[in-house]
């Protein structure tokens, strides 16, 4: 395994590929023509905010699993080839929480006493006391749009302030938000109360642009913004035109929707901006943070194929990682199952939570299914493009859950709706065992291991003995044998392990012995 480090991470992120044995080749900041060339060398890719990794060098990546952000902000990504690619993309949201927060408080206090332009006044040889006179924070309300972990950093150190906090965030749930004594409000009436406004959002199509012409209107005159997140979270021309009226009084930015900006930029000729060159997470403590915490779920992801802070997989913390991963495995085997049975286009999955299974996290479990069954349809797929190759498809996904699981604590039923109708299949972890224990409501018990020989046959004397004596005519041996029925007479499907492959020739003479409808071969990664 191999790994492309970009950027100047720090040492100590360099230090855990070494420790961990990985091969690693350290490099700075590369351009694109370069790294298309280099890029289908290495395993994974780490990298900060300098590089930018396109859909053209991706596209040209066969063997890249992994690209990690050493930050939060994963922009410089095309994470939607990556994911066409099976490619996970990583990043380290809270490795700059409490430095990014601390940032934007520095903001709001070099605003409110207007420090940085005092400090330049200073340096010119001049003393304009009158000219930098300040605005007291005790008992001024700071709006925060975004409660997730910054927007909490930046509350917790603004209420030590004694400001009057609150907030809005339609993710979080006010009860969570209160107990931190901050008040949850509208947007509109975050604007309308507050004197100072942070943003602590993600870039999404909602928050783009947040800050415009429409939204400033709405907000006191005189406001004061800060703008720690992302720089495309501000309409420009209507901030500018804002700062020109008065209405905002004073802009701090940390972010730019093009850095650097351009040196003819507007904004840097307004005295009440002030602007820094996207320092939120430049602290000795955060870059040492962030490249440890990168380094090591890379490497976890290479060894153990562990998943955290994923922005583009349903990520599983180490914690649930030995309860999900027989379940991931019994799921991924339903769906193989099932995709080696199927003999028509595909319309509908739906994956049905019963028991206890109803409790798990089902997002990466789904997946699991969708690969197991997407697997036997089409190439290069895996957990990471699972799902879009799915939507691609026009294959309808849905998951249910159920509090009772029939005969069972915990079950999981895959069932899959083609031309030809619905089948089903039902899976339990038992001990360290992964079982069939229903194939289309047939009650039936077998081992999901190896390779397995399923038979649809009358259910009748004479079965079971006249295919054990076919199979070990021809040298196969019989490591299991399982029936199902749902009435006595009527069909009944046999599974019987075996620990040599049935080739298509012995299926179709199988298939012709008396009683017998049907006869598939299934293997199963042991």
């Amino acid at each position: 395994m191999k790994v492309l480090i970009l950027d100047n991470l720090e040492k100590a992120g360099v230090d855990v590929f070494t420790r961990e044995g990985i091969q690693i080749d350290v490099m700075g900041t590369i351009d694109a023509t370069n790294l298309t060339k280099i890029a289908n060398n290495y395993d994974g890719i780490i990298l900060r905010g300098a590089t930018t990794i396109t859909k053209e060098i991706l596209q040209q990546t066969t063997r890249l699993k992994i690209i990690g952000r050493a930050g939060s902000g994963t922009d410089n990504i095309d994470k939607i080839t990556a994911t066409r690619k099976g490619i996970v993309v990583m990043n380290t949201p809270g490795g700059n929480t409490i430095t990014t927060g601390e940032h934007a408080i520095a903001l709001i206090m070099a605003l409110a006493r207007k420090i940085p332009q005092a400090s330049a006044s200073m340096k010119e040889g001049k003393w304009e006391k009158k000219k930098f006179l300040g605005t007291e924070l005790t008992g001024k309300t700071l709006g925060i749009v975004g409660m997730g972990q910054i927007g909490k950093v930046v509350a917790e150190r603004a209420l030590g302030l004694k400001m009057v906090v609150i907030s809005y965030d339609p993710y979080v749930p006010p009860e969570v938000i209160s107990k931190l004594g901050v008040e949850h409000v509208t947007l509109d009436e975050l604007y309308n109360r507050s004197d100072f406004i942070t943003y602590h959002t993600p870039l999404t199509p909602e928050t783009r642009g947040i800050i415009n012409a429409q939204s400033i209107t709405k907000m006191k005159k005189e406001v004061y913004l800060i703008n720690c997140a992302r720089g495309a979270l501000i309409n420009e021309s209507d901030v500018l035109n804002a700062l020109e009226s008065g209405h905002i009084k004073g802009l701090a930015l940390d972010v730019f929707p093009i850095e650097p900006p351009s040196s003819n930029n507007t904004l840097l000729k307004y005295p009440n901006v002030i602007l820094t060159p996207h320092l939120g997470a430049s602290t000795i403590e955060a870059q040492k943070k962030v490249a440890i915490l990168i380094a090591e779920q890379i490497c976890d992801f290479l060894k153990e194929g562990m998943i955290r802070n994923s922005v583009n997989f349903p990520s599983i913390s180490a914690e649930l990682i030995p309860l999900l991963r027989p379940y991931l495995k019994l799921c991924e085997k339903l769906g193989s199952f099932q995709g080696q049975l199927l003999d028509s286009p595909l319309k509908e999955i739906r994956v049905e939570y019963l028991g206890d299974a109803s409790k798990l996290a089902t997002p990466p479990l789904t997946i699991s299914v969708l690969k197991g069954v997407l697997q036997h349809q089409t190439e290069d797929v895996n957990l990471v493009n699972a799902r879009v190759v799915a939507e691609e498809r026009g294959i309808k996904v849905t998951e249910t859950k159920g509090l009772k699981a029939e005969n069972f604590t915990s079950m999981i039923r895959v069932a899959c709706f083609s031309e030809r109708g619905e089948s089903s299949v039902s899976g339990i972890v038992f001990g360290s065992a992964l079982k069939i224990v229903q194939i289309n409501r047939f009650p039936i018990e077998a081992d999901l291991l190896g390779g397995l020989l399923m038979l649809h046959n009358q259910d009748v004397p004479g079965v079971i003995g006249s295919i054990g004596k076919f199979l070990g005519n021809i040298g196969i041996n019989i490591a299991g044998i399982q029936l199902g029925r749902k009435e006595l007479g009527g069909t009944a499907i046999c599974l019987i392990n075996v620990d040599s492959p049935v080739e298509e020739d012995i299926l179709s003479k199988i298939a012709k012995l008396p009683n017998i409808t049907s006869a598939k071969y299934l293997t199963f990664q042991c």
